[in-house]
């Protein structure tokens, strides 16, 4: 079963590779998951989102991501319930942002995202900002011996 690698489909004006898969069905607390999963995953786990969004256009198309995220796509992000962990530049690939997102689990993710995706501020912020994407996305629960949870 491949746990490690999923790409997310969603429907907000991204491209996607063709192998896109759903998010797992639970993410988050050590209970909330199958038996398989939840060896080493804490009892008060979040679900933790890391994304990665390269630019597929030579336009500079990344400079306009980065502007994207730094003008309002965090702040509409935590306004429905999302923690930004962090956002990155990758420096082995300048096209690539690479971002991190918490949730308490896999239904509060769920929320997050339609939340977002109804947004009339995403929607204008989007048309702005119209950036051609490929993403892939990794979900995990954080370890019983993790800092961070």
């Amino acid at each position: 079963m491949k746990r490690a690698l999923l790409v997310l489909i969603i429907s907000l004006g991204f491209s996607v590779p063709a192998e896109a898969q759903r998010p797992p069905a639970a993410c988050g607390p050590a209970g909330q998951l199958p038996a398989e999963l939840s060896n080493n995953v804490a009892s008060d786990a979040r679900c933790f989102e890391l994304r990665m969004y390269t630019a597929t256009d030579e336009r500079g198309d990344i400079d306009m991501l980065h502007q994207r995220f730094r003008e309002q796509e965090v702040a509409i992000f935590e306004k429905h319930g999302a923690e930004v962990i962090a956002v990155w530049q990758r420096l082995d690939n300048p096209n690539t942002l690479v971002w991190m997102l918490a949730y308490r689990d896999r239904a509060h993710r769920d929320e997050v995202w339609a939340g977002f995706a109804a947004d009339p501020d995403w929607a204008t912020l989007r048309e702005r900002y119209n950036v051609s994407l490929s993403i892939e996305a990794y979900w995990m629960s954080s370890t019983d011996y993790s800092n961070l949870r």
